[in-house]
């Protein structure tokens, strides 16, 4: 049930990601090393400097270089070949020191890591402000406009740079594209803000920051061009593009090479909807094909109908029909023998009447043993009760062994299943999903429904005393206290990783006046990734979409709905302390939040809906008292339908008498003991139960039991009363005891189907269901049977029911002397004399056909609109908090949950091709899973796939890279060196860090020429691995794996070349439907074994979700399997007891089209096809026998034409059926509709409901008219003599 699972939403909590290049605030001064004309001699002209030198600081620490022109310097050779290693444009003269070059190469490899997967990008983006900086022709691109005096020196304040659209097109081209996978997103939403064009990104870069604000510290103004007279010249240096061969990028980074080009990514297969378009009407080709193969049955049964019609006008009677029965009993299951007084012979003379009988060998034998077992029972009722209650009471022993299974897992996800391998195996080698604990806060729409955003200091300050009593909040564990810090999820060790807008004011409410309120939080919305103030407590930026609901596009502003997530560590061993603090601390949040914060909200005019991890498991549990009032009701309903059935006809004067009080409530009380005996034998053995099987199977039992108990007394009632007890016992049980085996064996193997269905909630629900109707049939044909023989002396011998202590006086012996000599019943009447007479009509026999045979045919086509899944607000009470939570969070959500793409053994070693054909930055194949995954995002419609993943291998391999000289670096003893800005590289004081002299001796941890095609040797890859999963990100190499990838790698037994699991993280699309889950789960799994087929290595998908909704994927493929073996087993049932094809093929007929039909009742109320709708479609094939079993078998001993054998069959069996099957089933249906959870009222209610009707119309109007017109033979032997009373029959 998971089901919630579903939503939740990955955030990007793991990656600290500091300022880029552009961003810093010292790369701004670096990055502008501008030298100014703002002499009164300015000068534009070649080898002459615009800015040279560094003349001040503004407060905030950043550079301003000197308004001076000078004429360009030759450096010296090591300042020439260190600024030829950055800069490959500039040679000769320069017009930069020593100091401002060593100062933008230090800032530069802030924005180094996120463009080096793309060599093209890279070299455009140094060259842009190497030329800014360092060019010998500065000034011909360069003019200082305003000037500012510092410390009475006068430094640069703006400046014009004249630069062509062609460069910042081939810029902005060539980077545009890049990843920044760590946050599965692009490198230009951190160094360009996002920006749309070359114009954005320029306008960006050249925007002057405000104090202690990252950014230039003056002004850029980009101009394409300027007038001749000036003697400027746009600076045009040449772009690489980023599909060129020498820089060439991959294809995640590059899409439009024309390498990529012959990869376009697959449009993943969708089944195509075929459709037949007639004029203006558009139908689906099978719709189209059913209505085509419908108009030709029609006609070609109209045609026959009439043929057949005109022939029978005049016809030879062959035969004298047996006259009617009496009092509407049913044909007894042997025929009658010819020329024989059949009433004077009735049951005295059971050989003669049995010579007469054509029964099958089987049917034989069930006759004979019923026969014999029904007199002794008659004789030995006390020994039979007593040793049928005694077994199963011994079954009940198993009780005390009684579990209930409530863990989702464990209910709904099968030990075979490949979703739970593979959670298993991520799990374990990677690490558990964290756990879950939100909040949604939305405003209320207004009269035009419209909501109002929720964006405002109001709202903002009401968060803040939530985040209070949250943080205040604490649990009893063991008599420890438990937090949220000491369980939350802390990616660096520190702080919570909380996703809230608060994190836009470090979680601090002190600091929402001093960063700016609401203006902040807006400004945070843009430049999330940029701003250092937005940077988040936990040193993470935080996407907006992951913290707000309810708006559209990127308009976060007018957000109607805060979204809080607190992530709390999880762990595989759900039975810990780790687990137990969270569960604690879980139920004390639900508890808060409903006491507290709920009315808090209220109060404010918002709506608050929440959850945490626990919550579906625990409103489980609380459904399983949500409904016990309705389903005793349901009991008490159909206890009182019982008793007021197995009575007879009420009359005053004997009515204490006759009615079957007692009776009923002790067929009740074996229903009872069967679902307990069947309970506790697989308690015994060591197997859970579930909530569903102790509120449903009770019920199914008593359902399906009831008409048995039913038909015994109809049975016994309808013998002649000068009969012995024993005699008229041992005739009804030879009457219907093969009718009721053959039902019931049809339905335990009905339900027995259903354990190969591989979820276990309703593989165990089957087994035991299987169980408790085999005991129910057993109890039923010898404790029942043994409490009818008690009752019926009770009767005789003029005993009250219900206090047989107290005896009536012989003195109403007269007046009660006619209890047992009955007349058939108005029901009994009215099949007999209306009902069958009606169906005999040939007009209403075309229409029934007709109107049956067409809603078989419109549900097929229905069936194909029955959508997989199960809502997760139907398997919850009606008024549980999580019913609004999951409204919400479809309606808000903007994000969808999160997706793995796990690699098995993955070969890092040099001689191995693995690492090529996984990343995506330069030098990998085109087809490599990385570069794959991100052509898959391009199409997110069929993928649902929408964000490149982030990639570890793409990461570390640019953090060895040697252009990224701040990331991997060594002390001159090997060992490890962090970034310049960590410690012990730099002393922080006061939040800054300056250098201490400790790293200045650190190199890069390699050469150029020390790596192979910049991949490194397996010795490399060995050594450096744990170096980048231990490094933090910061501002001078935002690259570290720690936190990002710190459970992305498994590093056990790694130091044999071989990483046994490894994961690459992205997010699938927002899923809202039950449908999309499935198709997005088929998707990715259609997708990695296309590209493990390709790449020949292990992947397989991974979401927390997959594992509840497996089962969907082949859930049409199980439901009609399970389906055909269901019918085929009754089908040979049938067919081994009647040894008749043909009632068997008429039985399976009706049978597929009560199953069909019921399906096109799914599909017209929107009933999802899943474990519990097949379960229920299984049961509907063994329960449906019973509306067809008896029917057809009165038919076939019946003598007379097949209108004739159909009026009796109707006038015997059709009020039994009516009333002890269909009535029985659905006064006990009817009361489901008023349970308080949906489940109960979508698959027990509406689906039962369906299957009593349409079994109903089925049994006794389709059926007979089927039988009518093509019947199997009589089994009955041909007689000469009419009696007057024929003997009672059975329905087998």
């Amino acid at each position: 049930m998971a089901i919630r699972l579903g939503f939740r939403v990955r955030i990007s909590l793991f990656q600290v990601l500091f300022l880029v290049f552009i961003i810093s605030a010292e790369r701004s001064d670096t990055r502008f090393l501008l030298t100014s004309n703002a002499s009164a001699g300015e000068r534009h002209s070649e080898e002459y400097c615009a800015m040279y030198d560094i003349c001040g600081k503004r407060s905030d620490g950043k550079v301003l270089n000197c308004p001076y022109g000078s004429p360009s310097v030759k450096p010296d050779d090591l300042l020439s070949s260190k600024i030829q290693s950055m800069c490959p444009t500039i040679s000769g003269n320069v017009c930069c020191t020593e100091a401002q070059f060593d100062t933008l190469r230090t800032q530069v490899q802030q924005a180094i890591p996120f463009l080096v997967g793309c060599p093209a990008c890279l070299r455009n983006f140094l060259n842009l402000f190497c030329e800014l900086t360092c060019s010998p022709n500065q000034s011909l691109f360069i003019n200082v406009t305003s000037v500012s005096k510092v410390n009475n020196n006068l430094t640069v304040d703006g400046i014009e740079f004249i630069i062509t659209d062609a460069f910042g097109e081939g810029l902005y081209n060539s980077c545009k594209d890049v990843k920044f996978g760590t946050m599965n997103t692009r490198a230009i939403d951190f160094i360009g803000a996002g920006a749309k064009t070359f114009k954005e990104w320029f306008a960006f870069i050249g925007t002057r920051a405000a104090p202690s604000v990252p950014g230039s510290p003056y002004a850029i103004n980009f101009q394409p061009s300027i007038a001749e007279s000036s003697g400027m010249k746009p600076m045009n240096v040449s772009t690489y593009s980023c599909g060129d061969n020498s820089l060439g990028c991959s294809c995640g980074d590059c899409p439009s090479a024309s390498v990529c080009s012959g990869y376009a990514p697959p449009s993943l297969h969708k089944e195509g909807s075929c459709s037949v378009r007639i004029g203006s009407l558009k139908a689906k080709c099978i719709e189209f094909s059913l209505a085509i193969l419908y108009i030709i049955l029609v006609t070609i049964f109209f045609g026959w109908g009439l043929f057949h019609r005109t022939r029978e006008r005049n016809p030879a009677p062959r035969m004298k029909p047996m006259l009617n029965v009496m009092d509407g009993s049913e044909l007894h299951s042997m025929n009658r023998p010819k020329d024989e007084n059949l009433s004077s012979q009735m049951l005295e003379d059971v050989p003669q009447i049995r010579n007469g009988v054509q029964l099958s060998i089987v049917q034989g034998y069930m006759s004979n043993f019923y026969r014999r077992y029904g007199t002794w029972v008659a004789r030995h009722p006390t020994i039979m009760l007593c040793s049928s209650l005694a077994i199963v009471l011994v079954l009940c022993l198993g009780l005390i062994r009684f579990k209930v299974e409530t863990r989702p897992e464990k209910l709904w996800v099968g030990p075979g299943s490949k979703a739970a391998e593979e959670k298993q195996f991520f799990d374990s080698h990677l690490a558990p999903f964290y756990r879950i604990e939100q909040l949604v806060l939305a405003t209320i729409p207004d009269a035009n429904g419209i909501s109002p955003s929720i964006v405002t200091e109001n709202n903002i300050k009401l968060l803040f005393e939530i985040q209070k009593k949250v943080d205040g909040l604490r649990a009893n564990f063991s008599g420890s206290m438990i937090s949220l810090t000491d369980i939350c999820m802390k990616p660096l060790g520190q702080d919570c990783a909380t996703q809230s807008v608060l994190q836009y004011f470090k979680m601090d409410s002190r600091n929402y006046d001093d960063y700016g309120g609401v203006q902040h939080v807006e400004y945070c919305f843009q430049h999330y990734t940029s701003a250092d103030t937005c940077m988040s407590a936990f040193k993470a930026p935080l996407d907006p979409s992951t913290a707000l609901g309810g708006f559209s596009g990127n308009n976060y502003s007018e957000a109607s709905a805060f979204i809080v997530t607190y992530p709390v560590n999880n762990a595989i061993d759900k039975e810990g302390n780790e687990t137990g603090k969270a569960v604690a601390w879980e139920k004390a949040f639900i508890q808060i939040v409903k006491d507290d914060l709920l009315p808090m909200m209220q109060s404010k005019n918002l709506t608050l809906s929440f959850s945490s991890e626990s919550s579906i498991e625990e409103e489980l549990k609380r459904e399983s008292t949500a409904d016990a009032i309705t389903i005793s009701i349901s009991y008490l309903v159909m206890f009182a339908y019982i008793s007021l059935t197995l009575g007879d006809t009420p009359r005053l004067s004997s009515f204490y008498i006759s009615s079957k009080i007692f009776l009923g409530l002790a067929g009740v009380m074996l229903v009872m003991l069967s679902v307990l005996g069947s309970v506790g034998f697989f308690s015994a053995i060591g197997v859970k139960s579930t909530l569903i099987i102790m509120e449903v199977i009770p019920f199914l039992v008593l359902a399906v039991g009831v008409d048995n108990m039913c038909i015994l007394v109809h049975a016994v009632k309808r013998q002649p009363l000068e009969l012995p007890l024993e005699g008229r016992i041992s005739n009804a049980l030879v009457e219907v005891g093969p009718s009721i085996t053959l039902a019931s064996l049809a339905e335990v193997l009905a339900f027995a189907v259903g354990t190969f269905i591989p979820m276990p909630a309703c593989r165990v629900f089957s087994m035991f269901a299987a169980l408790a109707v085999l005991l129910d049939f057993l109890l039923q044909v010898t404790a029942f049977v043994a409490l009818i023989v008690f009752d019926f002396l009770r009767a005789e011998d003029r005993r009250i029911d219900c206090f047989p202590c107290i005896k009536i006086s012989s003195s109403y012996a007269d007046s009660d002397k006619g209890i047992g000599q009955r007349k058939p019943g108005l029901l009994a009447r009215y099949m007999k004399e209306v009902h069958a007479p009606i169906l005999s009509l040939w007009g209403v026999k075309l229409v029934v056909i007709s109107v049956f045979v067409a809603f078989a045919l419109a549900s097929i086509a229905l069936c194909t609109r029955i959508e997989p899944g199960l809502e997760q607000k139907i398997v919850l009470p009606r008024d549980s908090y999580l019913q609004g939570y999951f409204n919400n969070v479809s309606e808000y959500l903007r994000i969808g949950p999160p997706l793995y793409f796990v690699v098995k053994n993955y070969n890092y070693s040099s001689e191995s091709r693995h690492t090529n054909q996984l990343c995506s930055i330069s030098q990998c194949n085109s087809d490599s899973l990385l570069n794959e995954i991100a052509r898959a995002s391009l199409i997110p419609e069929s993928s649902y796939i929408a964000k490149p993943a982030a990639s570890w291998l793409d990461d570390f391999l640019v953090w060895i890279s040697p252009e990224a000289f701040g990331c991997c670096r060594k002390f001159t003893n090997g060992s490890y060196c962090p970034p310049n800005d960590q410690p012990p590289c730099c002393a922080s004081e006061d939040g800054s860090c300056y250098l201490n002299g400790l790293c200045k001796d650190c190199t890069t941890c390699f050469r150029h020429s020390d790596l192979y095609n910049d991949r490194p040797s397996t010795a490399q890859f060995r050594e450096k691995l744990p170096w980048f999963l231990a490094a933090l990100p910061s501002a001078d190499c935002s690259k570290g794996g720690h936190g990002a990838y710190t459970s992305s790698v498994e590093l056990k037994g790694f130091e044999s070349g071989i990483i046994q699991a490894s994961s690459f993280r992205t997010y699938h699309t927002p899923l809202n439907k039950q449908i999309d889950y499935v198709n997005s789960m088929r998707a990715a799994r259609e997708f990695t074994s296309r590209v493990s087929d390709s790449l020949k290595i292990q992947i397989f998908p991974y979401s927390v979700f997959y594992m509840f909704f497996e089962q969907y994927l082949d859930i049409w493929r199980t439901a009609l399997i399970n389906l055909a073996i269901a019918i085929g087993a009754v089908f040979i049932v049938c067919l081994v007891i009647t040894c008749s094809l043909w009632s068997s093929a008429i039985i399976l007929l009706v049978l597929a089209m009560i199953v069909v039909d019921l399906m096109g009742v799914m599909a017209i109320l929107n009933i999802q096809l899943n474990a519990l709708s097949v379960v229920n479609l299984v049961m509907a094939v063994g329960i449906a026998v019973e509306f067809c079993v008896h029917i057809t078998h009165a038919f076939s001993v019946s003598s007379g034409d097949r209108n004739q054998r159909m009026k009796e069959a109707l006038g015997t069996m059709g009020a039994s059926v009516f009333s002890g099957i269909t009535l029985t089933k659905l006064v006990g249906v009817i009361v489901l509709c008023f349970s308080r959870t949906e489940v109960f009222v979508v698959y027990y209610f509406q689906m039962y409901l369906a299957l009593v009707l349409l079994g109903f119309l089925h049994g006794l109007v389709f059926l007979p008219v089927v039988l009518s017109m093509c019947g199997p033979p009589s089994r009955c032997v041909l007689i000469d003599k009419r009696e007057d009373q024929p003997s009672p029959s059975s329905p087998l």
